[in-house]
């Protein structure tokens, strides 16, 4: 149970796993006839659940995380049958009833509390090996070589995107994505990845349909001011001279934020909007959206795993969490590291939104700090989703019938436009999503509990 005395959804539980297949295999075990020895207290859920061998597998989640371990040999995190588990408790608290926990279950509950205690009590910076170099002057030089490889490269991105528009853009036609994917792969070798990746962009939008010179013509002069940025970057305000280093590749260390000499923490009740994992060939993102209650910033935390390599981090949409949260640097902060937390994760209310004109105003404004952004997250209340009038769009309309914002075309076909549109049946409803150049990009809905789409 949580501090409020409220079991977790099943909405909530199935926002946890790592894929499709995941959640089917957890529905099939969301039963009582596998499971043994079941037993939940405030802060954990444990159960042993009958496998293909001799021994039951031994499931436990802190639902304080949430963490999990099971002693079946799956590396997904969360796995079928920590879902599964999750599935039973939610569903009938007749089925996990409110106990002492297992032995097995205990030593490793109480191993996890007594870590996180620890951790509490030892002040920031110590306790720990320094992070600090080894020969601070070497890092140094180490940067500054790098900076000379990046700027060059700018440079040499320049002069290429110089010859594409005295060529004439009808030249990117003919010389095909292998042109752009050869000047790709020398930003890589010059240590930006962030020009690698929109360099990339620029072989794409080729391809992306009728009115690819437009989109490339755009492209080329969002990747033009990126080059200038970074060839000027000592001449930049210090917030946009570091999103211009972030977006080239130049990333800040996650434990400098949270414990270096610059480390600046925000600590609020933040309301967990979305959850998304991204697969990408062999690497998997999640991203997970947040809002403060008490400041009202969006935060973004991305997490990364590989093949045998669990996300660090899962939270269901609607839960709320007190914590610290620390930040990137940047013109527009979105994307923050999570620090301590203060409480165990409780379930929250329907977040409070803003109207259509509201939503484009505040993506204007980020927009104005960072050129470069895609969308911004924006929390929408009172919208209806309904067919566009001109083509096979959908668009979000206010209950005023004033205004409206076009979904990104990217739902369309999808299931989550189904979902949305069956859960607000015509009537209004509040939805979580990226707002941008694009449209509006749906990833919650209340109903009234979250649905992740």
């Amino acid at each position: 149970m949580n501090p409020q005395g409220e079991r977790w959804t099943t909405d909530q539980v199935l926002a946890l796993a790592p894929d499709e297949a995941s959640r089917r295999a957890g529905g099939k075990l969301a039963a009582p006839g596998p499971w043994s020895e079941t037993g939940a207290d405030e802060g954990a859920v444990w159960g042993q659940c009958k496998g293909s061998g001799k021994k039951p597998y031994q499931t436990v989640v802190d639902l304080k995380g949430p963490a999990f371990r099971c002693s079946c040999p799956s590396r997904k995190f969360p796995c079928k049958h920590a879902l599964g588990l999750l599935l039973l408790w939610a569903g009938d608290d007749r089925e996990v009833t409110t106990g002492e926990p297992a032995q097995w279950a205990g030593e490793w509950l109480a191993g996890r509390r007594e870590r996180a205690e620890r951790s509490a009590s030892t002040p920031s910076g110590a306790g720990a090996p320094s992070r600090a170099p080894a020969d601070p002057e070497a890092a140094r030089r180490r940067a500054e070589r790098r900076m000379q490889r990046i700027g060059a490269g700018a440079t040499e991105l320049e002069q290429r995107l110089e010859d594409l528009l005295r060529s004439g853009l009808a030249s990117a036609e003919r010389a095909g994505y292998g042109s752009w994917d050869e000047t790709a792969a020398r930003m890589v070798d010059a240590q930006a990845p962030g020009l690698a990746s929109r360099v990339r962009e620029l072989g794409s939008a080729v391809a992306s349909g009728p009115d690819w010179p437009a989109q490339l013509l755009e492209e080329c002069a969002l990747l033009h001011l990126l080059d200038q940025g970074f060839l000027g970057i000592e001449r930049l305000p210090a917030p946009l001279a570091a999103t211009v280093r972030s977006r080239v590749g130049l990333t800040t260390e996650a434990a400098d934020l949270l414990t270096g000499p610059e480390a600046a923490t925000v600590r609020d009740r933040w309301l967990v909007l979305a959850q998304q994992d991204i697969e990408d060939g062999k690497l998997t993102t999640r991203r997970i959206f947040l809002r403060g209650e008490r400041t009202g910033r969006m935060a973004l935390h991305l997490s990364f795993g590989g093949a045998g390599r669990p996300l660090d981090v899962a939270l269901a949409p609607g839960l709320v969490l007190d914590a610290d949260l620390a930040y990137y640097p940047g013109a527009r902060p979105l994307r923050a590291v999570l620090g301590e937390r203060h409480a165990p994760a409780a379930p929250g209310p329907v977040p409070p939104g803003c109207g259509i004109d509201a939503a484009l105003a505040a993506y204007g404004d980020a927009l104005r700090d960072d050129p470069w952004l895609d969308s911004w997250p924006v929390v929408l209340a009172d919208v209806t989703p309904i067919p566009s009038g001109d083509g096979p769009g959908w668009q979000l309309a206010d209950t005023d019938g004033e205004s409206a914002l076009p979904l990104d075309p990217r739902c369309l076909g999808r299931r989550s436009l189904w979902q949305l549109v069956a859960i607000s049946g015509g009537a209004p409803v509040t939805v979580f999503g990226e707002c941008g150049h694009r449209g509006f990009l749906p990833l919650t809905a209340w109903d009234p509990a979250p649905v992740s789409l």
